[in-house]
C-alpha cells in the first residue's frame, strides 16, 4: 500500500455513495426482513394457532433461543474480523448464508403436525413434545444462520463510507428496505388468514357423534388451508429473498481503509474495552428494543381480539411501516440538522405518548387507533434506523481508542444486545398470553374465545410496555459522548495515523 493509494481509498470513503450502492444497501435489509420480520409478526401465532403449542411453553423457547442468537452473534463477529477475501471481509457472508436463512425461515413456518401435511408434501405427525423440540432445533439454527449474514451486513456500513452524510442515506436506505419488507409480507399474510378465519368451523352444542366427527374433519382442514399460506408465503421468499441478497452483494463495495486485515481477539477486546459510546448505545437500546419487540408478537393479537379482524394486522403494518416509509428519506436531513444523539433521545416520547394513549383506547376504536400506531411509529421508525448509525459511529471511536479498526466485533455486541432483547420481548409478549388466561387452538376448537385477562394483557403489552421501555431508554442515553461534531474530528484523527504506515509500507515496498 502507498501514501498515494491511501489518500485515494480516504477520500473514496468519504465521497457520495453510487445510487446502487444506496439501493443494494437497502435490498439487503428488505431480504432480512422476509426472514426476521416474518418470524417477529407471526411465528407465536403460528405455533400456538397453528402447530397447538402453548403461548407458556413458546414463551420460554423464545427466551431461550434468541439468547443464544445473542451468543451466536459474538461468533459471527468474530468470524468476520478474521476474514478477509478478495471481494472484502463482509460481502462475501452475504452471498454464502443468503439461500441458507431464507430456507431456514421456511421450516421454522413448517412443524410436524398431526394432521398437517410437512412442507405441503407428506405426514410427519409429531407429539407435542416432538413439535416443540423441532420447533427449538429449527429456531435456533435458524438464529446461527441469520447472525452469519446480518453481522456482516450491519458492518458493511462503516466499510463502504466514513461521511456522516453517506451514512444517513445508507440507514435511510435499510429502514426503507425493512419496511418494504415487512408491508409486503404482511399484506400478503394476514388478508388470506382473516379470510380463512371467517370459514373457521363452530360445534353446535349438544351436537352428536356424527356432528363431532364432521366438524373434527373439519378443522383439521382449516388448519390444513392456514398452514398452505405460510409454506407458499415462504417459498416465495426464498426467491425474492435471494435475488436481493445478491444485488446487495453485487452493488456495495468496501472502501474505508483499514491498517490490519485479521484482527485478533487480543486487539477486539482492546477495541471494546474503552469504548464508552457503545456501552451507552446498547444499554439505552436494551430497554427500548424490549419493547419495541414485545409489540411484534402482540400484533397479529391485537388486531384479531382489540380490533376485531386479524387482517387488521396488514392496517396495523401498513401504519407503521408507511410512517418509515414517509419519513426514512427525511432522515439524513433530519440527522444532518438535529443529531443523531438528539434524535434517539428525543423521539422516544412518541413511543411513550403513543403507547400510554393506545393502552386506553377502547376495542373496536380502528381509527383512533391506527393513529396512535402512527405517533408510536414515528419514534420507532426514527430511532430505530439511527441506532444503526451511532453503530457505526462507535466504530470509529474504538479505533480511536485502540488504533484497531474491528467493525464485525463493534456491531457484533451491538446485535448481541438486539438479540437479547428480542429473547426478552418476546418471551414476555408470550407470557403476557399466558398469564392472562389466553386459550391456544385446538385440533377441537382452532379459534377459541378468549377471557378479558388475556385481552388486558395484549394492550398492555402493545401500549404500556414499549412506553415504559422507552422513558427508561431515553434517560439513560442522556449520557452519550459521542456528537456528530467529535465524531468528524475523530474520524479525521484516525486517517491521519494511517498516513504515516502509509510511508513505513512505502519505503518497505517500493514498487
Amino acid at each position: 500500500m502507498t501514501t498515494t493509494a491511501v489518500g485515494s481509498q480516504h477520500l473514496g470513503a468519504l465521497e457520495k455513495q453510487p445510487a446502487t450502492a444506496v439501493i443494494g444497501y437497502g435490498l439487503g435489509d428488505f431480504a432480512m426482513n422476509l426472514a426476521f420480520s416474518m418470524g417477529t409478526s407471526f411465528l407465536l401465532y403460528y405455533f400456538t394457532d397453528v402447530a397447538g403449542l402453548t403461548a407458556a411453553a413458546i414463551g420460554t423457547m423464545f427466551l431461550i433461543v434468541r439468547l443464544w442468537d445473542a451468543f451466536t452473534d459474538l461468533f459471527a463477529g468474530r468470524m468476520v474480523d478474521r476474514t478477509m477475501t478478495r471481494f472484502g471481509k463482509f460481502r462475501p457472508f452475504i452471498l454464502w448464508f443468503a439461500v441458507p436463512v431464507l430456507f431456514l425461515s421456511f421450516l421454522n413456518f413448517n412443524v410436524p403436525t398431526p394432521g398437517i401435511k410437512w412442507l405441503g408434501l407428506f405426514d410427519w405427525n409429531m407429539g407435542t413434545t416432538g413439535r416443540l423440540l423441532y420447533a427449538y432445533l429449527a429456531y435456533a439454527v435458524l438464529g446461527l444462520t441469520y447472525s452469519l449474514i446480518n453481522i456482516p451486513y450491519g458492518s458493511l456500513a462503516s466499510a463502504m463510507t466514513q461521511s456522516v452524510n453517506e451514512r444517513a442515506k445508507l440507514v435511510a436506505a435499510r429502514a426503507f428496505g425493512a419496511a418494504i419488507g415487512g408491508v409486503l409480507l404482511t399484506y400478503i399474510v394476514a388478508p388470506q388468514i382473516s379470510a380463512l378465519q371467517k370459514t373457521a368451523p363452530k360445534l353446535a352444542e349438544n351436537a352428536d357423534a356424527a356432528a363431532k366427527a364432521a366438524y373434527e374433519a373439519a378443522a383439521l382442514a382449516y388448519r390444513q388451508s392456514v398452514q398452505d399460506v405460510f409454506t407458499q408465503t415462504t417459498l416465495i421468499f426464498i426467491v425474492v429473498g435471494s435475488i436481493a441478497y445478491f444485488l446487495t452483494f453485487w452493488w456495495c463495495r468496501e472502501s474505508v481503509v483499514r491498517t490490519t486485515p485479521k484482527v485478533s481477539v487480543k486487539e477486539t477486546v482492546a477495541t471494546l474495552r474503552h469504548n464508552k459510546p457503545l456501552a451507552y448505545l446498547c444499554a439505552a437500546s436494551l430497554f427500548y428494543l424490549i419493547g419495541l419487540f414485545a409489540v411484534g408478537g402482540s400484533t397479529a393479537y391485537y388486531a384479531k381480539y382489540v380490533l376485531g379482524d386479524i387482517s387488521q394486522t396488514a392496517n396495523m403494518t401498513l401504519v407503521n411501516s408507511g410512517i418509515a416509509l414517509l419519513i426514512t428519506p427525511l432522515i439524513p436531513w433530519i440527522i444532518a440538522r438535529l443529531g443523531k444523539k438528539n434524535v434517539f433521545q428525543w423521539c422516544g416520547m412518541f413511543t411513550v405518548v403513543g403507547g400510554v394513549a393506545l393502552f386506553f383506547t377502547p376495542a373496536g376504536a380502528l381509527a383512533l387507533a391506527l393513529i396512535l400506531l402512527a405517533v408510536k411509529g414515528i419514534g420507532a421508525s426514527l430511532i430505530n434506523t439511527v441506532m444503526f448509525g451511532l453503530e457505526a459511529d462507535t466504530v470509529e471511536y474504538g479505533e480511536w481508542k485502540s488504533g484497531r479498526r474491528s467493525e464485525g466485533a463493534t456491531y457484533a455486541i451491538f446485535s448481541f444486545t438486539r438479540k437479547v432483547t428480542q429473547s426478552i420481548g418476546g418471551a414476555v409478549g408470550a407470557w403476557a398470553l399466558a398469564i392472562g388466561g389466553y386459550l391456544s387452538a385446538s385440533a377441537t376448537n382452532p379459534n377459541p374465545v378468549q377471557p378479558e385477562s388475556a385481552v388486558l394483557a395484549i394492550k398492555v403489552t402493545i401500549g404500556l410496555l414499549p412506553a415504559l421501555c422507552a422513558g427508561i431508554a431515553m434517560l439513560i442515553f442522556w449520557k452519550y459522548p459521542l456528537t456528530d461534531k467529535l465524531f468528524r474530528s475523530i474520524r479525521d484523527e484516525n486517517e491521519a495515523r494511517k498516513l504515516p504506515l502509509a510511508a513505513e509500507s512505502t519505503q518497505a515496498d517500493p514498487a
